[in-house]
């Protein structure tokens, strides 16, 4: 591992370029949807479609991410993501777009990420010391944030000043970019056992969870984490209802939130990519947990004249979940067996999936039934909640007792 700050340089440029070049496209085609379909059906299901195939077959590609050389198995689902958006573009070039196909095609996409980003996530602990993974974690959520932050505004100016046939292809440029980076790097495999059976998937996929299961801790946080996505990701899809009806603003105002919570994850993977902290992953899993919750409820109580206020809070929110996620990659690579690290990311990524899959499909009964400042306020209760007795899990509170990070 004494190469690992090269290695996770030349992967990092890759998957930047990758990154933003994908939250181009994604804002992008949203545009184009607004634009084209003025209908706020079409994009909750082209959402859905992004979003559901991951949710449904995650557990399962992560059994053979598991088995499966990570490197190729990265490799592979950049080309096939890739090859889906190429199909996009020349649809557009033959002005033959049909709604049904981008569905399709957004669909597909979520498939090849199932595969991609479990495998990137386990492969982290092969490649890394294990103290500087909360430091790797706090760069990821660097990249992610630069996305957040530059592809709407960057999609935006491009479709814009561009065909969209070309916006498009700025995707596939940069999925060959990742794709080269991934080719000049070493990235090990977790060893295997000698005597492992032919591939059974639900075996495996059972495996995955007996990991889970028979760590109570993990158990605990699994548990913890859904619970409190039920209660963030319905209210996370009423943000941009909030600014206008509420706060009474704009095009102008919601992009201030995007930027805003960008920004606050930008700030939270900085801090971590420069400090290191001396508490434990579970506390700070905690800890932002509650924070979510206090921002969610003084976001509901504003006044109308709070808008500043409440762009503030979603900063704080940006750098909670930055300050979140780090921690939760670095407990998962802490506390896993590496051989079947994959199907753990995996099983994690639907089970925080589905409550976003949710939260779209209800946003407008939630808003009209008790009002989207209720909404705010009824769920960072909960979460507020939730974070305290997380608190007093036994299982939980014996994680804590760990390592300076």
């Amino acid at each position: 591992m004494q190469d690992w700050k090269r290695i996770f340089g030349i992967i990092w440029t890759g998957q930047l370029i990758s990154t933003l070049s994908s939250s181009i496209v994604g804002y992008a085609v949203v545009f184009w949807l607004s634009i084209e379909t003025k209908s706020a059906g079409v994009l909750a299901l082209a959402t859905i479609a992004a979003l559901l195939p991951q949710m449904i077959t995650g557990p399962f590609s992560g059994v053979f991410v598991d088995r499966w050389d990570r490197k190729r198995t990265m490799i592979l689902a950049d080309i096939f993501i890739a090859a889906c958006t190429l199909i996009m573009a020349l649809m557009f070039l033959k002005n033959n777009v049909h709604i049904s196909f981008i569905y399709l095609l957004l669909a597909m996409r979520s498939l090849g990420s199932s595969f991609h980003v479990p495998a990137m996530q386990a492969s982290v602990p092969l490649l890394a010391p294990e103290s500087e993974l909360m430091r790797v974690s706090g760069i990821n959520q660097i990249i992610q944030s630069v996305s957040v932050i530059a592809g709407p505004a960057l999609a935006a100016l491009l479709i814009t000043a561009l065909d969209m046939i070309w916006v498009l292809m700025i995707d596939v440029a940069g999925a060959l970019i990742a794709i080269t980076s991934l080719l000049i790097v070493h990235i090990p495999n977790p060893a295997r056992a000698e005597n492992e059976t032919k591939p059974n998937v639900l075996k495996e996929l059972g495996t995955g969870l007996g990991e889970i299961y028979n760590h109570r801790g993990l158990l605990w946080l699994f548990i913890i984490i859904v619970l409190a996505h039920f209660f963030i990701m319905p209210v996370a899809a009423l943000f941009p209802l909030m600014t206008i009806s509420h706060f009474n603003g704009g095009t102008y105002q919601m992009s201030i939130v995007e930027v805003c919570w960008g920004a606050g994850m930008l700030a939270g993977g900085a801090f971590l990519g420069i400090k290191r902290l001396r508490v434990a992953e579970i506390t700070i899993i905690t800890f932002t947990f509650l924070i979510t919750g206090l921002t969610f409820l003084f976001s509901g109580i504003l006044p109308e004249s709070g808008f500043y206020i409440f762009a503030g809070l979603t900063f704080a929110g940006g750098i909670s979940m930055a300050l979140y996620s780090a921690s939760f990659m670095v407990v998962i690579q802490t506390n896993v067996d590496m051989a079947v690290m994959g199907r753990i990311f995996s099983i994690y990524g639907s089970l925080t999936l589905l409550p976003s899959v949710f939260g779209l499909l209800q946003t407008g009964f939630i808003a009209d039934a008790i009002g989207v400042p209720n909404a705010f306020i009824i769920s960072g209760a909960a979460i507020i909640l939730i974070a305290v007795w997380a608190f007093f899990i036994p299982s939980l509170r014996a994680m804590t007792a760990k390592k300076v990070i």
